[in-house]
C-alpha cells in the first residue's frame, strides 16, 4: 500500500511503564538505578517495586515472580553510552555480566549485558 492512500489512526495507548520480572524487586532497582538514574517511589509495594524519571524512559517497574528467566529477552533496553568499555567496566563493578564481544553494525557498535539476574540490556555507541 502506498503511504499517501493509508490513513493513519491515533494510538490506541501509550506507554506507562517499562516492567522486567525478577526474583528480587529491591536488588534489581538499586541495580537498574545505578545504571540510568531515576528515584525509587517510597510507597511501592514489596512484590511491585517502580523506579520514577529515568531518562528517556520514564518509570521502569520490578514484579516479583516465582519462575526463572530461562530464554533469551524478546524485549531489552538499549543504552546510549559515550563510551563501550567504560560503560561495560562500570555496570560490571555493580553486577553486570558482558555477554559476548563488541559487535559493529552501520550506524553503531553494541555490547549485549546482563543484569544480576540475567535480563539482557545493550550498551549503544553511535557513530
Amino acid at each position: 500500500m502506498r503511504m499517501s492512500t493509508m490513513t493513519f489512526m491515533s494510538p490506541i495507548a501509550r506507554p506507562l511503564a517499562i516492567t522486567i520480572d525478577c526474583h528480587s524487586p529491591s536488588s534489581l532497582l538499586s541495580f537498574w538505578k545505578q545504571l540510568v538514574g531515576g528515584n525509587p517511589i517510597a510507597d511501592s509495594s514489596d512484590d511491585y517495586l517502580l523506579l520514577e524519571n529515568v531518562p528517556t524512559i520514564g518509570i521502569i517497574g520490578f514484579q516479583k515472580v516465582p519462575e526463572t528467566k530461562e530464554l533469551k529477552n524478546r524485549v531489552h533496553l538499549d543504552l546510549d553510552v559515550p563510551d563501550i568499555e567504560e560503560a561495560v567496566a562500570s555496570s560490571i563493578r555493580i553486577g553486570a555480566t558482558r555477554l559476548g564481544l563488541v559487535h559493529e553494525e552501520p550506524t553503531n557498535f553494541f555490547q549485549v549485558m546482563s543484569d544480576p539476574e540475567g535480563n539482557e540490556f545493550c550498551f549503544i555507541l553511535l557513530k
